[in-house]
């Protein structure tokens, strides 16, 4: 059983997407490896400059022996935070379903993969930890088909392989992670874009039943409900307020009694783009065009009995510094600092 510690364990997670997915196996190891890469430099830079104590990632490219992961760790730790514990499952992006899920009567593309992809391992998820993550408690859902989920959100008519389709476009993880006298369970997932299909929205009803899933997990639909302290972190890859996609389940999610929302912030003055009825400093992506333009889809969700210390979104005023965030990724890192016990 986990003891209370005498003070109040303190803890910055932090959750970033990356995009430092490349266009084939091996491209991102050679290129950290290499340490010329701007983008990766970049990615580096950020991380280091906010040094988060557990770190999810999104959109890097997975690989066995998670040698890939295990170099940009090392680039990270040169002027950033050494991340001893490192977590990562291949990820449904790139891995071919064996069915034609896109109706056009042939097998094996990159949109018959269980999430769009050229190869297994792109595009993937993980977990940098500087506390001890339990390994062998790490419940990975990955592998449920959407066909199972509760009350599946399909259109009338069926969808080309339908019943082969995982419901992860990348994962669904909760792993446990000991930080001083307390067990965290870290809930991570990278969601499906809402776009990029034809009329049956078959993207736009997987994102919602992505996010619906926490709520499932949390009602013990999938086994027991998570006990303790957890929290959720990852890219739903929507906005409650602006931009396309099936707002439900996203409202529903940031509502639920059982989580809270820090709803983490860029400083400074921030002006609200054309068309978008949402508080611009909760935006988490600068998509260059005012469609979609800058949204929030990144989400750090801790459960309500852990106390928020503070939060923020790296997110630099005009300058060399916001030269490199925007080098790194469109999307900016987002972090909380908890306190677990007191």
């Amino acid at each position: 059983m986990w003891t209370q510690a005498a003070f109040g364990d303190t803890l910055r997670i932090a959750t970033y997407h990356t995009e430092l997915s490349r266009k084939g196996p091996g491209l991102l190891l050679r290129d950290i490896l290499r340490g010329e890469d701007p983008q990766v430099a970049a990615v580096v830079s950020v991380i280091a400059r906010i040094a988060p104590d557990v770190l999810v990632l999104q959109d890097v490219d997975y690989d066995y022996g998670l040698v890939t992961l295990t170099a940009l760790r090392d680039a990270i730790a040169v002027d950033g935070p050494y991340y001893p514990h490192l977590f990562a499952l291949s990820p449904n992006r790139g891995l071919d379903s064996g069915a034609d899920l896109d109706g056009d009567g042939r097998l094996g593309e990159p949109e018959d993969a269980h999430s769009r992809g050229w190869y297994a391992g792109e595009g993937g998820q993980a977990i940098l930890s500087r506390h001890t993550i339990q390994k062998g408690a790490v419940r990975s859902f990955d592998r449920l088909l959407w066909a199972k989920f509760p009350d599946p959100l399909w259109p009338g008519s069926p969808m080309p392989g339908q019943n082969a389709q995982r419901l992860s476009r990348t994962g669904h993880w909760v792993v446990p992670i000991e930080v001083g006298g307390h067990l965290l369970r870290v809930m991570s997932f990278h969601a499906v874009a809402p776009v990029f299909d034809g009329p049956e929205d078959r993207n736009g009803r997987r994102n919602h039943d992505e996010i619906l899933f926490w709520q499932h997990l949390l009602d013990g639909t999938f086994g027991a409900a998570p006990e303790g302290l957890f929290v959720i972190a990852g890219n739903a890859n929507l906005d409650p307020v602006d931009g396309e996609g099936r707002k439900e389940a996203i409202k529903g999610l940031l509502r639920d009694p059982r989580l809270q929302d820090p709803a983490p912030r860029r400083s400074g003055n921030v002006s609200q783009q054309s068309g978008q009825r949402g508080d611009p400093t909760l935006d988490t992506v600068a998509w260059p065009s005012s469609d979609p333009g800058h949204l929030r889809v990144s989400y750090i969700l801790p459960s309500r009995d852990v106390h928020v210390l503070g939060s923020g979104i790296h997110w630099p005023p005009k300058g060399p510094e916001l030269e490199v965030v925007e080098q790194a990724s469109r999307h900016r890192l987002v972090w909380v600092d908890l306190e677990l016990g007191l």
